[in-house]
């Protein structure tokens, strides 16, 4: 039986996920890849390694039923999970809050809220009676740094930090190690998504800078899996050289 480890990768279709996904492959790794989209599952599980190496499962992770189906019918190979990377998320709009639409905040919340919340919860009971496992969280620094019309995208990824450090303080003395990783502006689907398939508009976010990659990300990821067993990096921020954080707002009056 295939002894290499096995890694979760939630939102693995794009971006971070995965480049998360193939860089993984590469190194040996078995992969458990979700997502929604069933034909870029089947492309990636193709060209990764086929059913030997990936195992895929089509779901949304805003449906708790569907989440804990998934965990209960992985195949034997791929059913003891050395680290979940909890990836899917999105941000929806740039409005204020007074013009923001409500189903977009609910989306949010389902998203990088109650799916990560149930992902989380399904897999820890095994990871906890191993003693071993690794939970790795994508935050971001909208988390830490909130920005006009980032209102509940802000308050999500704020929701991800503290959940992060709550469930290492959990599980203190299980050796199971916990990061959330708070990536600043990335050139992936994200602002597509964020202002609905706009490409002007997307666009604009990495106009006249360089961004992260996913490429970027996935390193980190690697690089935290890698480090000692001893070593728990707790929060990890990483911003393009050319983004900053600035000096607070002043409102002078008209």
């Amino acid at each position: 039986m295939d002894s290499s480890p096995v890694i979760m990768i939630t939102g693995a279709t794009s971006g971070f996920g995965e480049a998360c996904a193939r860089l993984f492959a590469r190194e040996g790794w078995r992969l458990i890849l979700t997502g929604r989209r069933q034909p870029r599952l089947e492309k990636l599980q193709e060209e990764l390694g086929g059913t030997d190496k990936v195992h895929t499962c089509c779901f949304d992770i805003t449906e708790r039923q569907a989440v804990e189906s998934a965990f209960a019918d992985l195949p034997e190979a791929f059913s003891q999970i050395d680290v979940l990377l909890n990836n899917a998320g999105l941000a929806l709009g740039l409005e204020p809050t007074y013009e923001t639409n409500l189903d977009d905040w609910e989306t949010m919340v389902n998203t990088n809220i109650k799916g990560l919340l149930y992902c989380t919860r399904t897999v820890l009971p095994a990871m906890t009676q191993r003693r071993s496992g690794y939970i790795i969280n994508i935050g971001s620094v909208a988390g830490n740094w909130p920005y006009p019309g980032g209102n509940v995208y802000c308050a999500s990824k704020a929701f991800v930090r503290q959940f992060s450090l709550a469930i290492r303080a959990d599980l203190l003395g299980t050796g199971i190690r916990v990061t959330n990783i708070e990536p600043g502006n990335a050139e992936t689907e994200f602002s597509m998504v964020r202002f609905k398939a706009n490409e002007t508009r997307a666009d604009k976010v990495y106009e006249g800078t360089i961004a992260l990659t996913a490429k970027d990300i996935a390193d980190t990821v690697w690089w935290l899996v890698n480090t000692p067993a001893h070593v728990n990096v707790t929060t990890m921020e990483v911003m393009p050289t050319q983004q900053a954080t600035g000096p607070l707002a002043i409102y002078r009056g008209e």
